[in-house]
C-alpha cells in the first residue's frame, strides 16, 4: 500500500493559491507495425552422392512444396520456375563433382501462376578419404516483396552469410568423423562423441580439433602429443602391432 505523507501546516499561514491543473501527458505514439523477423523460416536437406537418396526436414519439404511421401531430384527441379532450373541443375552438379558450394534464390510455383521465393544453399560433404560423398544444406524462405529491394537484397545476403559460415564450420567436422570412424570402425554418433571427449580434454574447440584430424590423416601436419594419447586409449594397437 502506498504511504501518503503530511505536511505540516502553521496555524496563521495563508492558504496557498491553488496550483494550476498539470498539463495532459501526451498520449503514447501509436506503435509501429513490427520489423520482419531477423531469423527465417529454414528447413534442412541432404544428398547422398552414393546412393542417390535426397533427405527432407518437414519444413524444408512445405518450403518447397515437395510431396510428402518423398523427392528427388527431378521434383526438386519441377518445382522451379523454368527460367531457375539450369542454374539449380548447374549447382548441383558443380557441388557434386568439383566440391563448390553454392547459394541461390530461385522461384518455387505456388499455383495460379504465382511464386514464392527461397534461397538454396549448399556446401559438399567429404568422406573419411576428402572426396565428396554428398551434399547438405538449407531452404530459406526469402524476405517478403514488400521490404525494399536494396534492404531487401542486404538482408538477404547478411542470413546466406550466417548461413554458410555455419555450415562451413561443420564441414571439417563431418570430415574428422569420418576419419574417427574409419579409425576405431564406431558409428557416426560415437565418433563425435570421441571428438568432443577429445574437445573437452585439449581445451579446445570442436572444428579446431576437427581440422587437425583432418590435415593429419592427409599427411598435412602432425597430431598434438596429447590428441595421440586420447587416439591411442580409443583405438589401442593390435596385439603383436607397434
Amino acid at each position: 500500500m502506498t504511504s501518503i505523507q503530511f505536511r505540516p501546516v502553521t496555524a496563521h499561514r495563508a492558504p496557498a493559491s491553488p496550483a494550476p491543473p498539470a498539463a495532459a501527458l501526451p498520449r503514447p505514439p501509436v506503435p509501429s507495425p513490427p520489423a520482419e523477423r531477423r531469423t527465417r523460416l529454414s528447413g534442412r536437406w541432404r544428398y547422398d552422392r552414393r546412393t542417390g537418396a535426397w533427405d527432407w526436414s518437414e519444413v524444408a519439404t512445405a518450403l518447397l512444396g515437395l510431396p510428402a511421401d518423398g523427392a528427388g531430384t527431378e521434383e526438386l527441379i519441377a518445382v522451379q520456375h523454368p527460367d531457375d532450373r539450369p542454374r539449380t541443375i548447374d549447382a548441383l552438379s558443380a557441388a557434386v563433382s568439383g566440391a563448390q558450394a553454392f547459394s541461390l534464390e530461385v522461384r518455387i510455383g505456388t499455383g495460379a501462376g504465382e511464386h514464392s521465393t527461397v534461397v538454396l544453399v549448399g556446401e559438399p560433404r567429404f568422406d573419411g578419404e576428402g572426396r565428396v560423398a554428398g551434399v547438405e544444406g538449407l531452404v530459406v524462405a526469402a524476405p517478403r516483396p514488400a521490404a525494399a529491394d536494396d534492404d531487401r537484397a542486404a538482408l538477404l545476403e547478411v542470413e546466406v552469410a550466417q548461413l554458410r559460415t555455419a555450415m562451413v564450420t561443420r564441414a571439417p567436422i563431418e570430415q574428422a568423423k569420418g576419419v574417427l570412424m574409419l579409425l576405431t570402425g564406431c558409428d557416426e554418433q560415437r565418433a563425435f562423441d570421441l571428438l568432443a571427449h577429445i574437445s573437452s580434454h585439449t581445451h579446445r574447440k570442436v572444428r579446431d580439433v576437427a581440422v587437425d584430424l583432418v590435415a593429419s590423416a592427409s599427411g598435412r601436419r602432425p597430431l598434438s602429443a596429447a590428441v595421440k594419447e586420447i587416439l591411442r586409449d580409443a583405438c589401442p594397437p593390435e596385439p603383436g602391432g607397434h
